[in-house]
């Protein structure tokens, strides 16, 4: 019966098919023609009902069954790429017969060239999921008849409602957008947003739409101006915003041909041509669009929170009388609420003081509506007599100086304009897209991100992630200058020239301004002019080098410098993208740290690295291990101090009791394992020093497709070499501990075959790399010693990049004693330490150099 009913359904499913394509190209038509969202969405919603209902009826359905739209498609939107989510509503559940005939039913909609998302229940089953899963009660909530039962559909209309509890509907939606928000690191402003799913997106604006049809407020922005919990002017901008995310999400459809949300890179350039929108003389149409974005983005925020505070009251009458602060603000609802709607234009300082009462009373979960109201309607009356006002320069400083609340203070001031009000450069960076291959937030969230994580040292529940960083803040007098120099960092971004440099200007003029005391303004202008230096020193110097260590010493100064600026160090680097920081960036970073905080307390430079404790902390592993005293003293004798500063006491352990008793091994020595934050692979190689080995070793990484986070190259006096390796998966799809045993075992074979080293695939460019190229810079120049060559590039990252500038420098002689290997997102910035007697001639070093920028290029 099932397949002669499929095969009855197909010629129709065709017919159907060609119906639906013809009229969705005439809707594509005329919305490029005449951009209506409104007549697109509703009118392929129209076209999709209008063939649902036919093949219902062909299909021979039960007249006491039902098919409802539901979903997006129930509230009669239908996207260019989003699926027919549908419910086929029976009174009792199916018999075979009717099964079967429902999977005929299905399968001739996928024919059609929909995609179906679809269930199958009764009444009862519907409110039995209803009552389960939020999602299913969402989806309920816009049902729409469209062919059969009408009073089945009535049934299940009137048993839902009566089920439908506003309050805990209300709840469940807001702790769902709270989760949602989480997912994108609680901001609008990643450079590459969903336009649907991120805060400030499509989701907002129709969980709004969702909350107020359950709790019977109204079914648009109208409806909802007519019960004064919106403005008419605010209904205005709902609409405005809403059209244009929508726009935006058609147009993503169209262009990539499949239900695509997110604003990648790759889009941004096309959809800004698109949409009309041009380059100006500054910034790409891109940027343009992306600025236009954010805006949308803030304004849906910002009308979300007035309006789900609306909805509260509405849904939660009972909640108590007012309680007074002072003669301006009271806690309603556990919110603050102006006492006064003209309390802002009265007193001015009111509009820094409601963030100080918010950090000041943890009862408060916000502000009410009319308060957000006001304050966003007053935010221009924070301008020049307003910041010049000493009482509130000092409020400013309140809020920087309290226990908690800081990161939300400044969050709602940067979303509320008073921010960019009362820090004018701010303004400039308010938006700014970042165009590097590590940064992944506009400028102004990445500066707040730093902000939440300096923020976070401080705080005991994150303690267990940052131990030292927590002990070092806590004991730091005057920390919230700290907070100051992260505000600062990067507001001279997007200037031209260098920002460093540009941000000092701001930082002393704003602390002389607040009459920070003068040892104070010097700290917080030096952070920001150095607060790329510790980052550059750790990842791109040799810090292995007495002299490395001495000349930042010298540029810290003082050791409540070296501490502030490691903290602003790693609160930034952790705020640019979750990809860039790991263990092995930590480890450099506190390497350097400690072996400068030691020079600074007196020690030589060869003490500061800490050459004899390392030693003698290896020899204590050694001795727990269960090795006698003295089985190292083969093995270091062949080591030059070198290795020692280079290596940690527990690397030097576990390079010692593998090689120990091997000093002279005939045959390589490989082995790898876990690295301790489970986050790559350490492998260490052992074996006779031949020529092209480091070309060989990066070919067989490459091939297995790893990236080389660092690179330990190491020839011992008896002619081994000894090199380590740190490894990662730039996917992060590899199980590390299932390869440890192939890595040993595969490289161990190749080390004894013969023949040309084989080079790995290039690898296909990455899309950050497409659409901010990074051109290649490569630069050969001798030490201050004169005895080597110090070989610094840069450029973007691929598969087998180290391979090719490996082989151009066997290519030459050139003989590698150390490699710094440093990515930065999709971005190297690697330093090598080289030897060769080409190297003593200019011709020679431009020929090379020039060899490297070709093989460089991506």
């Amino acid at each position: 019966m099932n397949d002669v009913l499929t095969q009855a359904l197909q010629p129709l499913a065709a017919a159907a098919r060609k119906r639906l394509g013809e009229g969705m190209a005439r809707l594509r038509a005329e919305y490029e023609a005449r951009p209506q969202t409104a007549n697109l969405l509703k009118g392929r919603a129209a076209l999709v009902d209008e063939e649902i209902g036919r093949l219902w009826a062909d299909c021979g359905m039960p007249a006491d069954a039902a098919v409802v739209a539901v979903g997006g498609y129930g509230r009669g939107e239908l996207y260019p790429a989003s699926d027919v989510d549908l419910l086929i509503l029976l009174p009792a559940a199916a018999d075979a017969a009717l099964q079967s005939r429902l999977s005929s039913l299905v399968g001739a909609l996928w024919d059609m060239g929909l995609e179906i998302g679809h269930a199958v229940r009764t009444v009862d089953e519907c409110l039995v999921a209803s009552s389960d899963d939020i999602t299913v009660q969402t989806s309920l909530l816009e049902a729409r008849l469209l062919a059969g039962n009408a009073v089945l559909f009535a049934e299940l209309a009137a048993r839902f409602g009566e089920a439908l509890d506003a309050r805990s509907f209300y709840k469940a939606k807001l702790l769902e957008q709270e989760q949602r928000y989480a997912r994108f690191n609680e901001t609008p402003y990643a450079l590459e947003p969903n336009c649907k799913e991120s805060p400030g997106g499509l989701r907002d604006l129709q969980m709004l739409g969702w909350i107020a049809r359950a709790a019977g407020l109204g079914r648009n922005w109208r409806d909802l101006a007519r019960r004064r919990l919106i403005t008419g002017s605010e209904a205005g901008e709902l609409r405005n915003v809403e059209r244009f995310l929508q726009h935006l999400r058609i147009r993503l459809h169209y262009l990539t041909g499949r239900s695509e949300d997110r604003l990648l890179f790759d889009h941004q350039e096309k959809l800004a041509r698109i949409l009309g929108i041009e380059a100006s003389a500054t910034r790409r149409a891109s940027e343009v669009l992306m600025q236009r974005y954010y805006v949308t983005a803030k304004m849906v925020m910002q009308l979300n929170t007035v309006l789900l505070q609306n909805y509260g009251s509405v849904i939660f009458p009972d909640r108590g009388a007012a309680i007074i602060v002072n003669a301006h603000f009271q806690v309603v609802r556990e919110l603050l609420d102006i006492r006064h709607e003209d309390v802002f234009e009265r007193s001015p300082s009111t509009l820094l003081e409601c963030f100080l009462l918010l950090q000041q009373r943890s009862e408060l979960k916000g502000m009410t509506a009319r308060t957000l109201r006001a304050l966003w309607i007053n935010r221009n009356r924070v301008n020049a007599a307003f910041r010049a006002n000493p009482a509130h320069r000092a409020l400013f400083l309140q809020i920087l100086q309290q226990k908690r609340g800081i990161v939300h203070s400044f969050r709602r001031m940067n979303e509320y304009g008073i921010l960019s009000r009362y820090i004018p450069p701010w303004r400039r960076i308010v938006g700014q897209m970042q165009h590097d291959l590590f940064h992944v937030y506009t400028v102004d969230q990445h500066i707040l991100m730093v902000l939440r994580n300096m923020r976070r040292f401080t705080m005991g529940e994150h303690a267990h992630e940052y131990p030292l960083m927590t002990r070092l803040i806590i004991s730091f007098e005057r920390h919230w200058l700290l907070y100051i120099a992260a505000l600062f960092h990067d507001i001279a971004k997007g200037r031209g020239g260098d920002h460093s440099r540009l941000g000092m200007a701001d930082a002393r003029e704003f602390c002389v301004q607040h009459e920070l005391a003068a040892q104070d303004t010097a700290l917080v202008v030096w952070l920001v002019e150095h607060h790329l230096t510790m980052s550059r020193v750790a990842q791109k110097e040799d810090t292995s080098d007495p002299e490395v260590i001495e000349r930042f010493a010298n540029t810290v100064g003082d050791e409540r410098r070296l501490t502030a600026l490691y903290l602003l160090t790693h609160a930034d680097v952790r705020g640019t993208s979750p990809k860039v920081w790991n263990g092995w960036k930590g480890k450099l970073l506190e390497d350097l740290f400690f072996a400068t905080q030691r020079l600074l307390r007196g020690a030589t430079p060869q003490e500061a690295l800490g050459l004899d404790d390392r030693m003698e902390d290896a020899r204590r592993l050694l001795r727990y291990h269960g090795l006698r005293p003295g089985v190292e003293d083969a093995l270091w004798e062949q080591l030059d101090p070198v290795y020692f500063m280079r290596h940690s006491a527990e690397e030097i352990a576990w390079h010692t009791r593998v090689l120990y008793y091997r000093t002279e091994s005939a045959e390589p020595i490989v082995k790898a394992r876990v690295a301790e934050d489970e986050d790559g692979v350490q492998v260490m190689v052992f074996t006779r020093d031949q020529k092209d080995l480091f070309v060989r070793l990066t070919g067989f990484f490459g091939r297995m497709g790893f990236t080389i986070l660092d690179a330990k190259v190491h020839t011992t006096r008896h002619g081994f070499a000894l090199d380590s390796f740190m490894l990662q998966d730039p996917g992060q799809q590899a199980a590390y501990r299932d390869i440890v045993n192939l890595i040993e075992h595969e490289l161990s074979a190749r080390l004894l075959q013969a023949g040309a080293p084989e080079r790995p695939a290039r690898g296909r460019m990455s899309r950050q790399v497409k659409h901010f190229p990074i051109s290649p810079q490569v630069s050969i120049r001798a030490d201050e010693a004169g005895r080597h060559y110090v070989l610094s590039l840069t450029a973007a990252d691929r598969p087998g990049l180290l391979f090719d500038v490996a082989s151009v420098l066997a290519a030459h002689g050139i003989r590698l004693h150390t490699a710094k290997i440093a990515t930065l997102g999709e971005r190297v910035e690697d330093t090598f330490l080289l030897t060769g007697q080409v190297l003593a001639q200019d011709a020679q070093v431009l020929k090379i150099e020039r060899e490297l920028l070709e093989a460089l290029q991506v």
